[in-house]
């Protein structure tokens, strides 16, 4: 598990005259999707509602400061639940979670609470049919990530992992008449039809899944950056390294015409070599990111001569999630007005 890091102090940012006008171009929408937002408020309610400790396998969200708020109330990160004492709430995070880990949180008598993400079980419920039927899946994703761990555990004698376009080049099928696609949620849109653009020229018969598998919030998240981009001297994304949509933002802001991208955890990690001859920054945030993370960016570029915000909304998202059954109710059985996720985002 990575070391949470405390956000550093250095000197402000310098305001150095440019050729024209400064201004932030600030996508929306950005941060917090409805997934994130009910795995995070699941946490905190059970905190409240069971006491600390509450464990949780991997990082609930892929954020650092996220995580480290959750640890500071009492929150116990674990790689497996090996190591969580026996009979103790564990929380299994947004990115879902294979049969083998909820069977082996059951021979613990763990008090399990799932905060998978409500679009991430429909892709494992894709896997289960498909599988049922006998179809060989190709999962696009990228290995290793817990989110294609959790869909290929489903269906581990079916899923063939495909990690990009290239990778389609060389996989191989038993029958080419029953394959199927599914997709991490989190990928780059482009890359993932490239990637079934490749595998169709080499299948035919590929079947497409039922509906799109890759997260509302994705793709959102990278149209609102790719209107943002092309007038775009440089983009500031915030996220953390292991968040795979927000390194896509980074990706997808170069590919659309920004002239340089950066990756920040926190507003200290802007460098002033950045801002050089810099008119306008364009600013967004990955789908596990809390806006106050933002907020600091934008105070610092105010303190650069970038206080001129212009927000470039491409969507409007109101989608929320009911939290784990087991959150629903108070400790006297009353129904909690947290039931439902949906903190305010951008």
């Amino acid at each position: 598990m990575p070391v949470p890091r405390v956000p550093r102090r250095r000197e402000r940012l310098q305001d150095i005259p440019v050729q024209g006008q400064k201004r932030v171009l600030l996508a929306s929408p950005r941060g917090y999707c409805a997934g994130v937002d009910r795995a995070v408020i699941a946490v905190e309610k059970a905190l409240e509602r069971f006491g600390a400790p509450v464990y949780v396998r991997k990082q609930i969200v892929h954020n650092i400061h996220v995580v480290t708020e959750l640890e500071q109330k009492g929150a116990i990160f674990v790689e497996e639940v090996d190591e969580v004492p026996e009979g103790a709430h564990v929380v299994f995070s947004a990115h879902g979670v294979s049969p083998a880990v909820v069977s082996a949180a059951s021979d613990r008598r763990l008090q399990a609470i799932d905060a998978t993400c409500p679009l991430v079980t429909k892709v494992h419920r894709e896997a289960v049919r498909f599988a049922r039927d006998d179809f060989e899946i190709l999962l696009i994703g990228h290995e290793g990530h817990e989110e294609v761990e959790g869909t290929a555990g489903e269906a581990p004698d079916h899923v063939t992992i495909v990690n990009s376009p290239a990778h389609a080049d060389t996989i191989e099928v038993k029958d080419p008449s029953k394959v199927v696609w599914l997709s991490q949620t989190t990928l780059s849109v482009d890359e993932t039809m490239e990637t079934v653009r490749r595998l169709r020229e080499r299948f035919p018969q590929l079947q497409d899944p039922p509906s799109d598998d890759i997260c509302y919030a994705t793709q959102n998240r990278q149209v609102a950056i790719k209107k943002v981009a092309k007038d775009a001297d440089l983009v500031i994304v915030v996220g953390s390294a292991n968040s795979s949509n927000s390194v896509r933002l980074v990706e997808v802001a170069l590919e659309y015409g920004a002239k340089a991208a950066y990756r920040v955890d926190y507003a200290d990690e802007v460098e002033q070599s950045w801002l050089e001859g810099v008119e306008t920054v364009g600013v967004t945030s990955g789908a596990s990111v809390p806006d106050v993370l933002v907020q600091q960016v934008l105070e610092d570029l105010a303190s650069a001569g970038y206080g001129t915000v212009q927000e470039v909304r491409t969507a409007e998202e109101d989608l929320i999630f009911s939290l784990p059954k087991e959150l629903r109710q108070d400790a006297s059985g009353k129904r909690d007005e947290r039931a439902l996720g949906g903190r305010t985002s951008a």
